[in-house]
């Protein structure tokens, strides 16, 4: 099978997805950026494509679109039996393009990741227009939760796979935490709302003497976050990082007893099952995805939008449980949430629709 992955070959995310295809396929990849050194290992320079565009991270990547010409050039040339786009607004829509307007002759898959699916057919009818047609394209999608597959099927989805972005391989269990170490590493961009982060660690802090948060990733807010928490006086409780290597990441993993991730909207985040593989309690925003990770009292917490404090007595209750919690959370990522059988299924699927 010949496959072209479509997407951002900046993001370590479709690297991911070309580390696990590359020994099951015959690999090429097109990226609407360039690609991480990482790609090196599994797909060879002479079957990639780098477009070098900008894409920014609120949409309206006018830019991305004109590199259409290019990308259907070579898709011609590659002749592959599927283009797998991920992101449906914006690769998706490349994919389809291709096909529909440029003669391409290939089969389109679409992987969805999460705000495609969830915000940017809000945000107006023409990219509403857009994410149908590429859904209705698509003999076969990916969702990594029930809700956002969900939705795809209301904007025109045929047959969708509940495919989780889990991990390539589980941690150890850590022996030992620290029970007052906050982690948070989603994006510092107002889709993750990380001020909210920092406002409701510091209704712990202003309880637990000992806490502390650090706050990895980057993005538009830091500024303005580091600005929050002196404000606050938890200057010297609160660590901001920048981006962490993976090895770095998974020692705060490691170490924390709690995980907060608070975004405004999200499918299900594979941070948070990173986290719960490391055996952290997850702090989560309510939304429904993150109801199918988390009961709520039992193995983490479901923080409401108007709560502007976290509820320190469930904390100290859940902590009485840490040990359990932590064993149940890392075990159920290893039952329902490693990469590797799901791409098996996902191949599976796709030989079979060939």
């Amino acid at each position: 099978m010949r496959l072209v992955l479509l997407g951002d070959g900046e993001s370590p995310h479709l690297l991911k997805w070309a580390r696990a295809l590359a020994p099951e396929v015959e690999l090429w990849a097109a990226s609407s950026r360039g690609f991480l050194a990482g790609f090196d290992a599994c797909v060879p320079v002479e079957r990639r494509l780098a477009l070098h565009t900008s894409p920014r991270f609120q949409g309206g990547n006018v830019g991305v679109l004109r590199s259409l010409p290019v990308l259907a050039r070579w898709l011609k040339q590659v002749r592959p039996d599927w283009v797998h786009a991920h992101y449906l607004t914006s690769h998706g829509t490349l994919a389809w393009a291709a096909q529909r307007f440029f003669g391409v002759q290939t089969r389109l898959v679409g992987s969805a990741w999460g705000s495609d699916i969830l915000v940017a057919p809000q945000r107006s009818s023409a990219v509403r227009w857009l994410t149908r047609r590429v859904l209705r394209a698509c003999p076969l999608t990916t969702s990594d939760s029930l809700h956002m597959a969900d939705r795809m099927q209301a904007l025109g989805a045929g047959e969708v796979m509940i495919l989780p972005f889990g991990l390539e391989a589980m941690p150890p269990l850590p022996a030992d935490k620290d029970d007052a170490l906050f982690f948070a590493n989603r994006g510092l961009e107002p889709i993750y709302a990380p001020h909210r982060v920092i406002e409701l660690f510091a209704s712990v802090a202003a309880r637990w003497p000992a806490a502390r948060l650090v706050v990895a990733n980057d993005g538009s807010l830091r500024s303005t976050l580091q600005a929050q928490t002196q404000r606050l006086g938890l200057g010297d409780r609160v660590q901001f990082t920048g981006r962490l290597d993976a090895r770095t990441q998974d020692a705060w993993y490691a170490r924390a007893r709690w995980y907060m991730s608070l975004p405004q909207s999200d499918a299900v985040s594979v941070s948070v099952l990173e986290a719960m593989a490391h055996g952290c309690i997850p702090i989560l925003s309510n939304l429904p995805a993150n109801a199918e990770l988390v009961h709520n009292g039992r193995d983490g917490l479901i923080v409401a939008d108007i709560d502007h404090a976290l509820p320190v007595d469930a904390l100290e209750a859940l902590l009485k449980h840490r040990g359990e919690i932590a064993r149940h959370n890392h075990e159920w990522v290893r039952t329902h949430a490693l990469f590797g059988p799901a791409v098996q299924r996902f191949l599976t699927r796709l030989r079979e629709l060939q």
